[in-house]
C-alpha cells in the first residue's frame, strides 16, 4: 500500500512513466482522477476538504474569514469554487491563500482565485520565484509543467506564522520536493481535546534530479533533513496535497458511517509515512546514481 501511495502522490506520478512517454501523454492519463469531482465535507473542526478526487484542497474557517490551502489543476478552479459554495462559504471571504509547493497541480487556480477574492498569497520563500515565474525548478522551459504565475504577497520561512481571527498556522520548511516546500501546522479541537494537524507539503522525488545536475543545489540534504524533521514531529492528524497521502477516501467513508471517533485522527501516521518516503528516496537516489555512473 505504501508503494502505491508514493506512486500516486503529486508529481511522483510522472517519474516512472516519463521514461516511456512524454509528460504530456502521462498527464492526459492521470487527469481523469486529478479532475474528478469529490463531494466537499468537514474534515475536522474548522477544516474542510474542497478538492477533487485526486488533488487535495482545503478551506479553513476562521472568525474573520477563510484560509485556502492550495488549489488544483487550472481546469478544476470552477469545481473548487463550487465546492466552497456548497459548504455555504464565499470565495470573496478568502483572506489568505497558502501554498504547499509550487507545482502545477497545486497552483493552477491561484491567479484566478487571488484576483476574485483579493486574498494574499503566502508561500515558502524559496518557492517564490517559481510561483511568480510559473515554472518547474530545473526545467524552466518545459511548457507541459508550466502554470499561470501569481504574485506572492508574503514569503515565509521556518517558524513564521499566519494568523486570521482565532486561527494560527505555523510554517515548517520541509524542502526537497520543491526548494520552498512548506508544511503548515495548526491546532484544532476534537471531542474536547487539542489535536495537532499538519498539512504536509510532500516528500516524493517526483521529477527531481538528485545527482549529476541536480534540480537545485543541496536537494539531497534537503530531503534528508525533511524526513528527519517529519519523523520527530508530534502530529495527530496528517493531511497532504493528494488524498493518497493519508487515505482520505477510506477515512471519509468511515466518517460518514460514524463521526466519532474521527478517523482522521491518527497519531503516529506522519512518522510512519515519512519513514516510507525516506526508504523510497534512498532507492531513487541509488537508481539515479547507478544510471549516472553507467552513462560515463
Amino acid at each position: 500500500m505504501r508503494k502505491l501511495t508514493a506512486a500516486l502522490c503529486a508529481l511522483a506520478l510522472f517519474a516512472p512513466a516519463a521514461q516511456a512517454q512524454t509528460i504530456k501523454d502521462f498527464l492526459a492519463q492521470v487527469m481523469a482522477k486529478w479532475t474528478a469531482p469529490f463531494e466537499p465535507f468537514r474534515l475536522i473542526d474548522n477544516i474542510y476538504y474542497v478538492g477533487t478526487d485526486g488533488i487535495a484542497v482545503y478551506i479553513i474557517k476562521t472568525s474573520q474569514g477563510l484560509i485556502l490551502i492550495d488549489t488544483a489543476m487550472a481546469q478544476s478552479t470552477g469545481m473548487i469554487k463550487d465546492n466552497i459554495a456548497k459548504l455555504g462559504f464565499k470565495v470573496a471571504d478568502i483572506k489568505y491563500i497558502l501554498n504547499s509547493h509550487a507545482h502545477l497541480d497545486h497552483t493552477g487556480g491561484f491567479a484566478e482565485i487571488k484576483q476574485e477574492s483579493g486574498a494574499q498569497l503566502v508561500a515558502g520563500e524559496r518557492d517564490k520565484p517559481l510561483l511568480e515565474g510559473g515554472y518547474y525548478p530545473g526545467d524552466e522551459t518545459n511548457a507541459d509543467l508550466a502554470f499561470s504565475p501569481a504574485k506572492v504577497d508574503r514569503a515565509v520561512k521556518e517558524g513564521d506564522k499566519v494568523t486570521l481571527g482565532d486561527t494560527t498556522l505555523t510554517a515548517h520548511a520541509t524542502p526537497g520536493h520543491s526548494p520552498g516546500c512548506t508544511s503548515w501546522e495548526m491546532t484544532v479541537k476534537d471531542a474536547g481535546q487539542d489535536r495537532e494537524v499538519l498539512f504536509f507539503c510532500s516528500g516524493t522525488v517526483a521529477l527531481n534530479r538528485l545527482v549529476g545536475q541536480p534540480t537545485y543545489p543541496g536537494i539531497v540534504d534537503d530531503y534528508r533533513a525533511t524526513f528527519a524533521k517529519a519523523k520527530a514531529m508530534k502530529i495527530d492528524v496528517l493531511l497532504g496535497p493528494h488524498p493518497e497521502v493519508y487515505g482520505m477516501q477510506a477515512k471519509r467513508a468511515e466518517q460518514i458511517k460514524s463521526e466519532t471517533p474521527n478517523p482522521f485522527v491518527k497519531p503516529g501516521e506522519l512518522a510512519t509515512y515519512a519513514t516510507g518516503l525516506s526508504e523510497d528516496f534512498d532507492k531513487a537516489l541509488a537508481k539515479q546514481t547507478a544510471a549516472l555512473q553507467a552513462a560515463k
